[in-house]
């Protein structure tokens, strides 16, 4: 019965990681503006679209941001921990509770979309700069307004941009000592959230 929880644990956190990786994709890439044509672009609307457009009809967007989007990213979080949480045998728990500690994991979750973001642009930047490829093109619109205030304060060294070192340094010390303290503050349960 140990091992039947366990599995049924790791699949609803994977299949929930992944929907949950698309939701914030589609919100950083609106929030971006990247290009809506692209064909991932397509695939990401497509996935979300189901669950996000009635979503869009009850909450509006504020300030240029898809507040909608955000909000499924936090119903995403919340059913995938209680879901978790219930299978592991606590049962139903405190919705503002859960509340925080999806925050505390979507948090996570777009640091490490960041970081790990920033690892794909550093490599592809030394191997295919002038590639044409869609995945590499929306990787670039992601990556770039995150990097222009880096830029700002790091100007390049001749043909050398060292301030993808400094962003990379910002997001591990987020990763590494933010997020967990804040996680700890709340009681979050870690390895059961999504992202953290």
């Amino acid at each position: 019965m140990q091992t039947m929880a366990q599995m049924a644990i790791y699949l609803i956190k994977t299949l929930g990681s992944l929907y949950l990786l698309i939701v914030l994709l589609r919100f950083l890439l609106q929030l971006s503006r990247a290009d809506f044509y692209n064909p991932l672009s397509q695939a990401i609307s497509k996935a979300t679209n189901p669950l996000l457009l009635p979503l869009r009809k009850v909450i509006p967007g504020l300030f240029g941001l898809d507040i909608a989007c955000l909000v499924l990213a936090l119903i995403v979080q919340w059913v995938v921990l209680q879901l978790i949480l219930m299978i592991a045998g606590y049962g139903l728990f405190n919705p503002l509770m859960l509340l925080a500690w999806s925050v505390v994991g979507i948090l996570a979750m777009l640091s490490s979309i960041y970081f790990w973001g920033m690892i794909a642009h550093i490599i592809v930047s030394w191997v295919a700069p002038f590639s044409r490829n869609p995945a590499l093109i929306l990787l670039r619109q992601l990556i770039e307004p995150v990097m222009a205030p880096f830029r700002k304060v790091i100007p390049p060294l001749g043909p050398i941009d060292i301030s993808p070192i400094f962003l990379m340094l910002t997001l591990n010390l987020i990763n590494q000592f933010v997020i967990p303290a804040i996680a700890q503050l709340l009681g979050a349960p870690h390895g059961l959230m999504i992202g953290y």
